[in-house]
């Protein structure tokens, strides 16, 4: 089969990372998310931004609530993910917390009708969960491609940058044709632009 050596490795990986995951302790989740969100509030595409992409967490994923509450703060606007019928993954505007129903996957998800659109010349940032990323971007997601599929259509008009805990960051993430990249890593000990790989890291400390 076409692939499975590489799916095998992206599995095993993604089983481990998401344990880890999970069994962080809520304190160190919330006070990493912190230290995340505010280093995240440091990149440049970020202040230059009108339009940011955001996500609602899962399963002590890095949280957005800080990012979200200082663009809304300084008149940007705030997108979330929701999975539309024909099964792309898009971008939707919101603009209050109440703006969210559960969506098949049992995320919250926004009800408007406002989509994040590229080519449109406003400056944006997405910002992106995953499972497991390498410092040359390349990101393990939970294996659906709804995040590979958005990115590949936005790209090239805006900036993409993941949140993570450190802990996150592997050596090298296996990866397939299909697979997109960010172009930075947020952690709370660092930002690593991935641009020019791993040599080219800013750290934060």
């Amino acid at each position: 089969m076409r692939g499975a050596p590489t799916l095998a490795i992206k599995k095993s990986l993604r089983i481990e990372a998401l344990a880890k995951r999970r069994t962080l302790p809520a304190s160190d989740a919330q006070a990493w998310s912190r230290s995340v969100q505010v280093r995240a509030l440091d990149l440049a595409g970020y202040r230059a931004s009108e339009s940011v992409g955001l996500y609602n967490a899962i399963e002590n994923e890095v949280r957005t609530e800080a990012i979200r509450d200082d663009a809304l703060a300084s008149g940007k606007r705030a997108f979330y993910p929701r999975i539309e019928p024909n099964d792309l993954l898009e971008l939707v505007q919101m603009s209050a917390a109440d703006e969210f129903q559960p969506g098949r996957m049992g995320i919250l998800e926004p009800i408007g009708n406002a989509l994040l659109q590229s080519g449109a010349g406003v400056p944006f940032i997405v910002f992106v969960p995953g499972v497991a990323f390498d410092e040359q971007g390349n990101r393990l997601g939970h294996g659906k491609g709804y995040y590979d599929s958005l990115l590949r259509r936005l790209r090239g008009a805006g900036t993409f940058a993941a949140l993570a805990y450190e802990f996150q960051i592997i050596e090298s993430v296996p990866t397939d044709t299909w697979d997109q990249r960010v172009d930075f890593i947020v952690t709370e000990r660092r930002i690593i632009d991935c641009a020019g790989g791993a040599a080219d890291c800013i750290e934060t400390r």
